[in-house]
């Protein structure tokens, strides 16, 4: 297939290409970038593509870095909820057992604590608040049996949030969800026990946060559509008072049982929720366990927190472990968080966690898995090559001196290039192809540069496409940091 590399093609491209566009295509409000990183999660920004594809990319399996394995806790422990915050790593997490020979459970469900400096080595501090068995000395949180199925705290980052109530929780009451405060993420007091929300279905674990991004709480929470689990969303600016609730629509993803959802708003692009839900297919049962049904996780994203693009294809799949294959398993916690790597000179990376050994055993484990930034999807191209052209953008609003930054990787032979186009589709000049600076490595924020230029301070305002041209290559995310103005400006003088 023929690549559109030398200029008199590119010429001829860029004219087949608007002719073929449709007008609306064309009429496309440009997205202001300024500060911006945006991940190619979907097809959302991307106006054609020519031998390159959306690859799902799969975590990599990590250790075990908790077991639970205490007598209040046990083999259905679950609902995990991590969370970076002070320096440390927060973990919370339901303590519970299924005796399988009894059909019974021996003790009443409980929320716990762990804390890490790492995200990988856990402790489970003794609290001393809560008893269990007539001892104190356990890791307990909440110890009301109707509030401790799936307790789901967070850090609010609502620059109102009163010190007494510095970090939130919803959890599942009789009637709905009730609301917690704490004022140092250990010792929690419940509001009211009136329900704050109460359309639902809310044996689940229920999540809600402060959005800094759109500025409100959102949450998004469990109930059934015509008899299948799925996930509802509502909003709040105190915390107390809810709208209504909505059902999140999939872009015409397959019905099926999404028993957990996951969601967050990405922190590397705050703009963008990304979630993790456990699907649920309860026609299979593998093990022929007493509890039937078969679990993994998908990947889905959102720009509004509503309509959502979800993959069919699992984020992770049970994998070899027999018991993974067990009802309930393969659950993600709720919340993505930034570790460091194992190496010395590797950025960080993104760590998440999921249940596993669920009614199998004296506690349920919680293994790691990881990914590199923002790599949660590629624009992928094979070694024969490819290329995808944006819907228009604004790199730099106002004078704001910006660049253009990539994550990116390649092989050995592989290559990325851009260059960037006006509104009329014309190369804009200083920005061809040819005079774009060739790409390679694996770097999760490479400065893009046309002759050793990076400056875009002269396309301040102006709406253009960028094109990227791929090898043996997959494009992450782009980013369009605020950078020096000096160096723009000097840059610019060239």
């Amino acid at each position: 297939m023929t690549r559109f590399c030398d200029t008199a093609a590119r010429v001829a491209y860029v004219a087949l290409a608007l002719a073929v566009i449709p007008f609306s295509a064309q009429a496309d409000t440009p997205t202001d970038l300024t500060s911006k990183r945006e991940l190619f999660v979907d097809s959302q920004m991307i106006d054609t593509m020519d031998g390159v594809k959306l690859e799902l990319q799969k975590p990599n399996e990590e250790e075990v870095v908790i077991v639970h394995d205490e007598p209040w806790e046990g083999n259905t422990s679950c609902y995990h909820t991590v969370f970076f915050d002070d320096g440390k790593y927060r973990m919370y997490y339901r303590g519970a057992h299924f005796d399988e020979s009894t059909g019974k459970s021996p003790h009443a469900e409980v929320f716990c604590y762990a804390e890490s400096t790492d995200g990988i080595h856990w402790v489970k501090p003794n609290l001393g608040l809560h008893e269990f068995n007539g001892s104190k000395d356990n890791n307990i949180v909440i110890a009301t049996p109707t509030h401790a199925h799936c307790f789901a705290p967070f850090r609010d980052a609502n620059p109102a949030a009163t010190a007494d109530a510095k970090y939130k929780a919803l959890t599942r009451s009789r009637g709905g969800l009730v609301a917690y405060e704490s004022p140092d993420a250990i010792h929690w007091t419940l509001v009211s026990s009136k329900p704050v929300i109460t359309d639902g279905a809310f044996d689940s674990l229920n999540i809600a946060y402060w959005d800094s991004y759109r500025q409100h709480y959102v949450d998004f929470h469990r109930d059934f559509r015509e008899g299948v689990r799925d996930i509802k969303t509502c909003t709040s600016d105190d915390f107390t008072n809810w709208t209504v609730a909505e059902w999140l629509s999939y872009e015409g993803a397959p019905t099926q049982h999404l028993y957990t959802n996951g969601i967050v708003s990405y922190h590397r692009a705050p703009q963008l929720f990304v979630g993790l839900p456990k699907r649920f297919n309860p026609s299979r049962n593998p093990s022929n366990h007493s509890q039937g049904g078969v679990s993994d996780c998908v990947f889905m994203s959102s720009r509004d927190g509503e309509t959502f693009h979800r993959w069919n294809e699992a984020f992770v799949r049970p994998g070899q472990q027999a018991n993974r294959w067990v009802n309930r398993n393969n659950l993600p916690a709720w919340g993505i968080v930034e570790t460091e790597a194992d190496t010395d000179d590797a950025p960080n990376q993104l760590s998440l966690y999921m249940t596993e050994g669920y009614y199998r055993g004296p506690g349920t484990r919680l293994r790691r898995y990881t990914l590199r930034l923002d790599g949660f999807v590629s624009i992928d191209a094979s070694a024969e090559g490819g290329e995808f052209t944006t819907k228009p953008v604004i790199l730099s609003k106002a004078g704001t001196p910006t660049e253009l930054r990539i994550n990116f990787a390649t092989s050995a032979i592989g290559n990325v290039r851009c260059e960037i186009l006006d509104d009329a589709g014309k190369v804009l000049p200083g920005f061809s192809l040819e005079e774009c600076d060739e790409l390679m490595g694996d770097k999760v924020d490479a400065v893009v540069t046309w002759k050793g230029k990076s400056s875009l301070l002269e396309l301040s305002d102006k709406p253009v496409t960028l094109r990227f041209v791929m090898k043996d290559a997959d494009l992450y995310a782009i980013h369009l940091p605020e950078v020096d103005a000096t160096i723009n400006e000097s840059q610019a003088s060239k």
